[in-house]
């Protein structure tokens, strides 16, 4: 069985038939669980290059906000909830820089491996666990099946 998960470029824009700009629409097919290790079930969401270098992709669930995948420059993969801490905005739309994006509301840097926010700021957006396999990026069925 397959599913679908709409994702989006936080950075790509399209022309849409007015020659308006608007976000680059993507659907990227999720297979079932393939993998099972570390107690954890792993779910391919998409493949690594559909996620941009120094970008972001959203995956939409069911229950529970978005997650941003986002990749760094150095090609490592990160998962947060798409919420900055702060105000609540969208952090997929963020600059990725090294592994930390900015949220595009209030220039918050969010570090990608934790979620943590720079100092002076305090907060936290949700992690999820994530790996890479086989140019594929595998996330944890049960962290995206959960609601936040």
């Amino acid at each position: 069985m397959r599913a679908t998960v709409d994702t989006r470029e936080a950075v790509a824009m399209d022309h849409d038939e007015h020659g308006r700009l608007q976000p680059a629409p993507r659907t990227v097919p999720i297979a079932a669980a393939a993998a099972s290790d570390a107690g954890l079930d792993w779910l391919d969401v998409c493949a690594v290059d559909d996620v941009p270098l120094q970008g972001a992709r959203v995956l939409k669930r069911p229950r529970g906000g978005d997650v941003a995948l986002f990749r760094s420059a150095a090609g490592a993969v990160f998962a947060l909830l798409d919420r900055c801490p702060h105000k609540g905005g969208p952090l997929s739309q963020g600059i990725v820089f090294g592994e930390r994006v900015a949220c595009p509301l209030h220039n918050w840097s969010i570090g990608l491996a934790d979620g943590q926010a720079a100092a002076p700021d305090v907060g936290c957006a949700r992690p999820f666990a994530v790996r890479v396999a086989d140019g594929r990026v595998w996330m944890d069925a049960v962290q995206l099946r959960a609601a936040d």
